[in-house]
């Protein structure tokens, strides 16, 4: 009888989509086009962040988007809506998207007229982390209702990302929310992290974020090389 081998299935799949996220990158870099990725929970408010951010950067940059979730083409829609062309990715099930199936979306958009790109993945806190996309910034968006214990829990999620938005700030006064705890565990994950308290619902602390996102845009764009 042959001694038991294991197959390193998880190792595999991990290093193919490190390889495929480069050659996105790449891509992305030749093309002169930045690309951010939305990360949150489910119910997050990742969608009304992103048109908020969207109404905000039609005018001053070419914008296409990609959305990432489960079923439908709700979100998809709601970006089209806004304004800019969306193209839909339906996982079939799986918790995240991965950098295939964003290579296989970045065929569908004219990336020689578009200066941002912003992908919105499906709402999870775990999966997401451990399959980058080969975007230039990933952003995660926390809200309020969640509680100010999830960057103690869910820690993968909080490193390697370049901003954290605190989303319905506007009902803090409604839940037993700690923001300086709250921003403690992520300092303490990701130190000196940008950090963007805001409401998308009524727009208090959006110029904040808005301001600090098309300065990143803006230096690659000046630029025209490979950064982050």
């Amino acid at each position: 009888m042959s001694p038991t081998k294991t197959v390193p299935v998880v190792e595999n799949i991990l290093k193919a989509n490190d390889h495929l996220a480069r050659a996105n990158r790449e891509l992305l870099d030749h093309t002169h086009t930045v690309a951010v990725n939305f990360m949150a929970s489910p119910g997050a408010g990742k969608t009304s962040v992103i048109l908020r951010t969207i109404e905000a950067l039609k005018d001053r940059y070419r914008i296409a988007g990609i959305d990432g979730d489960i079923a439908t083409t709700i979100d998809a829609d709601r970006m089209a809506a806004a304004g800019v062309h969306a193209v839909q990715i339906n996982t079939g099930g799986a918790c995240h998207l991965d950098a295939v199936m964003v290579q296989n979306a970045l065929a569908q958009v004219d990336l020689e007229r578009t200066d941002l790109l912003i992908i919105e993945n499906v709402g999870n806190l775990i999966c997401p982390a451990s399959f980058p996309l080969g975007a230039h910034l990933n952003i995660l968006i926390a809200s309020v209702p969640e509680g100010d214990d999830k960057p103690y829990k869910y820690p993968t999620m909080y490193r390697g990302v370049q901003a954290v938005i605190l989303n319905k700030t506007d009902i803090l006064p409604h839940f037993d929310f700690d923001i300086d705890y709250f921003r403690r565990g992520v300092e303490a994950l990701n130190p000196g992290l940008a950090f963007f308290p805001l409401s998308a619902k009524t727009g208090e602390g959006l110029d904040a974020w808005i301001q600090w996102l098309t300065g990143q845009v803006d230096d690659f764009l000046d630029h025209r090389t490979p950064w982050f």
